[in-house]
């Protein structure tokens, strides 16, 4: 009897153009070295759930996207003792640092950064499999989403329908809710596209998630945010990258003494004074990345930074002195001789 040779399926697999004979999604993932249950993928526009994967059969033409799961927090593993704990969508944290995971020299100084810092959370992209060397050290090996809470972030998308899309797919990753939402206008500013941030956040909160979002530092813009379902609101304090500290420290107060969610800056942070700052604001917490990932000695700079978000909460709940346009001794002058 003569054997029926399975004749291979042209696919695009993560934007390239692949031979395969795997009969369904699940063995094509094996066939890349991956595992099924470490990956989630989305098949000709949409999102294939996990435990469905064996069963759908692929077909000649498929265009597949295949991306890392990329972890998730535990809330057991939350710390729950001090007093000054801050909670966002039923999930409570006593750090008030969030780091992003960019930008580092490997994945080891960024892990060193991360506990020098003290974070509880972490920012990380939704990217593609790397389908040539799926050996390749992830973040995963390095900072343990048991220990730490992974932020599924949008970073690199410009339109509301792209990150909607790269949120699904990272909540069928990892099954989070808690998610960063950002929708960026153009390269040059990156600032965010409020339209297109707002059309976002509503779709993301019908659907499940628990959006945290970065925006202009407008009141009004904040407000509309929170009105659409946004958990947390977070301004940016200048450009992404920048370094320049808060540029408008009026309007940051101004959301944070309008909003009823956490507000937290988000970019613009250059050094751990500009930290300490947005916590001398009332701010919840603070996002940063480049300040830390750029500094001539990241894990000092983390430690820094940890500091200095540290003192600002402290210096704001101590309750500032107020300004005087004149002189105040403080030494007494009674019995002067």
């Amino acid at each position: 009897m003569a054997l029926v040779m399975t004749q291979p399926l042209s696919l695009t697999v993560n934007g390239e153009s692949r031979r395969s004979t795997a009969a369904t999604i699940a063995e094509l993932v094996r066939e890349l070295d991956l595992a099924p249950a470490k990956v989630a993928v989305e098949r000709n526009g949409e999102i294939v759930p996990r435990s469905t994967l064996d069963e759908i059969v692929l077909a000649d033409g498929d265009t597949l996207e295949i991306v890392h799961f990329v972890g998730g927090g535990s809330d057991e593993e939350t710390k729950m003792g001090s007093d000054d704990s801050w909670e966002v969508a039923e999930h409570r944290f006593t750090s008030r640092l969030i780091v992003g995971t960019g930008k580092y020299k490997d994945f080891a100084q960024n892990a060193a950064a991360v506990a020098a810092a003290g974070a509880e959370i972490v920012t990380v992209a939704v990217r593609r499999v790397n389908i040539s060397d799926p050996s390749q050290p992830v973040l995963m090996d390095h900072i343990d989403p048991a220990k730490v809470t992974y932020l599924p972030n949008t970073a690199g998308c410009f339109t509301a329908e792209d990150a909607i899309r790269t949120l699904r797919l990272a909540r069928e990753a990892g099954g989070w809710d808690l998610v960063k939402l950002e929708v960026l206008g153009e390269a040059k500013t990156l600032y965010p596209d409020m339209r297109e941030t707002l059309k976002a956040c509503e779709v993301l909160s019908g659907e499940g998630f628990k959006p945290m979002v970065y925006c202009v530092d407008d009141p009004i813009a904040a407000k509309q945010l929170e009105d659409a379902g946004a958990v947390a609101i977070m301004p940016l304090g200048a450009p992404i990258g920048s370094g320049l500290g808060i540029q408008n420290q009026v309007t940051i107060r101004l959301i944070v003494e309008g909003a009823n969610v956490p507000v937290l800056v988000d970019a613009g942070v250059g050094t751990a004074s500009d930290a300490a700052v947005a916590m001398e604001l009332g701010c919840d917490g603070v996002l940063m990345n480049t300040a830390i990932a750029e500094a001539k000695d990241p894990v000092r700079m983390a430690r820094a930074m940890r500091l200095a978000v540290e003192a600002g909460r402290e210096a704001y709940l101590a309750g500032r002195m107020g300004r005087r346009r004149y002189a105040d001794p403080s030494s007494p002058l009674a019995g002067l001789i």
